[in-house]
């Protein structure tokens, strides 16, 4: 039984192949734009009426002047690289919730949540890039897709989105949670997830500098969040994030790539 499965899984993962957008990166991706979109709607729609949004309109104005540079610009790349099919399904929301932590996450369809707490961290518009750069990279890539399907083939032999929310709904909810950090879990399955920050990064960096933004500023930003958590940080194996040495040289690597993304 465990050799079907494993030869059907196998099958999966070679028909169901796509590649990441900025990277070229061959990825798996089980689950329709259009499912995975509404799943995070829902949550995303449960979250924001569980969560207080920020009253402070510094934060939100500036996080949405950001937001809406960097959409701008990576919907025209997409549609100048015969990408136009991917904006259908993104419906981008841009949102400060009131929560101490040095936090921001995004899931898929373009629903981009910055907690308060890393407003100060960032300070103004190039810190804000920073971390919006990095998060519409995870939608654009598409990690969450792909994270969720590595799931489904890990457990249930790459069974359809729709089948197990029909016959296995909290098991369905348990591989989504899992798949967007909203539950953790350590094992076999957390490189893939550093790949994903890595590659996140990059993008992020190659996004900052098509909205009009210094990609060096990434640089300087997690040199100060190096800074800022006096060896506190967990270390890299224990963590889904690079830690912060391999991430500030990964960014000051690509910072000449990136810019050959601004305007002239």
């Amino acid at each position: 039984m465990k050799k079907i499965i494993f030869i059907l899984a196998t099958i999966i993962i070679f028909t169901a192949c796509s590649k990441v957008v900025f990277t070229g990166r061959r990825q798996v991706k089980l689950l329709s734009s259009n499912e995975i979109t509404a799943m995070a709607a829902t949550n995303y729609s449960q979250f924001m009426t569980d969560n207080k949004k920020s009253t402070n309109t510094s934060y939100t104005r500036m996080l949405t002047t950001v937001g809406n540079k960097m959409k701008i610009a990576v919907e025209a790349y997409l549609k100048k690289h015969g990408k136009a099919d991917m904006i259908d399904n993104l419906k981008w929301e841009f949102n400060v919730v009131e929560n101490n932590q040095v936090n921001a996450w995004a899931m898929p369809g373009g629903k981009i949540v910055f907690y308060s707490g890393i407003m100060p961290v960032c300070k103004d518009e190039r810190g804000v890039a920073v971390v919006m750069g990095h998060e519409i990279a995870h939608v654009i890539a598409q990690h969450g897709n792909e994270r969720m399907s590595q799931q489904m083939i890990a457990q249930y032999g790459g069974a359809s989105l729709s089948a197990l929310m029909q016959s296995q709904p909290e098991a369905t909810q348990n591989i989504y949670n899992t798949a967007f950090a909203l539950g953790s879990q350590y094992g076999a399955i957390l490189p893939f997830s550093r790949l994903h920050e890595k590659e996140a990064d990059k993008i992020g960096q190659n996004i900052m500098a098509m909205a009009g933004y210094d990609p060096a500023y990434a640089v300087d930003f997690w040199n100060k969040m190096n800074e800022m958590s006096s060896g506190n940080a967990p270390m890299e194996f224990m963590s889904t994030h690079p830690s912060y040495t391999t991430r500030i040289e990964v960014l000051t690597e690509n910072i000449e790539p990136a810019r050959k993304f601004m305007k002239k």
